[in-house]
């Protein structure tokens, strides 16, 4: 069987599904190629008429926002010994340096923070927790979380579909090209994300002696 013949006989709903499934648990804070699946179920939605692109966007923002706001949840529970656990479960995604960055965004930014992580891999699993673990007040988060979903997720969505039917005869011709790209731009992610963690862990450091060295406050009376 050809694979554009494959193509079309895997079900609608199963694409859906598995784009808000993977989608939410990496918002929840799980890491997981959320960006590269969406990618990838856009552009065969692109080449497939059985996928709708206005259902796959919305199953995109749906599995954005609840996986963002039960990471919340969760974080909010389990405070920073949750951060420590996830260190120890994710070393090379919740290391002290990626926490040390995301913290520092969120101390800076806030809310803004929750919406601009959306669209940064690195910040994209912090985002839900630590506004949870940092007591960020639920509607300023939810504000953030449901814009930076439609905005990002939506997005997305409608971007690589346009391109994706502009290229829509080289797609048939080569169904692994949809493929390929996604392949490209999960890569190049990746390089990012390495890059700025890279270039956090000077700072990070720095921040890490500061804090040691720095000489305790007195005690005032009545405190």
């Amino acid at each position: 069987m050809h694979i554009e013949e494959w193509l079309e006989t895997v079900p609608a709903v199963s694409v859906y599904l598995l784009v808000g499934l993977v989608i939410g648990l990496e918002s929840l804070g799980i890491p997981l190629p959320g960006e590269i699946v969406l990618v990838s179920a856009t552009l065969l939605a692109a080449s497939q008429d059985h996928i709708n692109p206005y259902i796959l966007g919305a199953s995109a923002i749906a599995g954005a926002v609840i996986g963002d706001s039960i990471g919340y949840l969760i974080g909010r529970k389990g405070g920073q010994p949750l951060l420590t656990w996830l260190g120890r479960k994710f070393p090379k995604h919740f290391s002290a340096e990626h926490v040390a960055t995301a913290e520092r965004s969120f101390q800076k930014w806030g809310m803004w923070a929750v919406f601009v992580g959306r669209f940064i891999a690195l910040l994209r699993i912090f985002a839900g927790p630590l506004a949870g673990v940092l007591q960020m007040p639920y509607w300023k988060f939810l504000i953030a979380n449901v814009l930076g979903g439609i905005i990002w997720a939506g997005g997305t969505t409608a971007v690589i579909y346009s391109l994706g039917k502009v290229a829509e005869d080289w797609l048939k011709r080569f169904s692994w090209l949809g493929l390929v790209l996604a392949l490209l731009f999960g890569l190049g992610s990746m390089l990012v994300m390495k890059w700025r963690s890279k270039k956090a862990k000077p700072a990070a450091a720095v921040a890490t002696a500061d804090s040691e060295t720095a000489e305790p406050e007195p005690v005032r009376a009545g405190d």
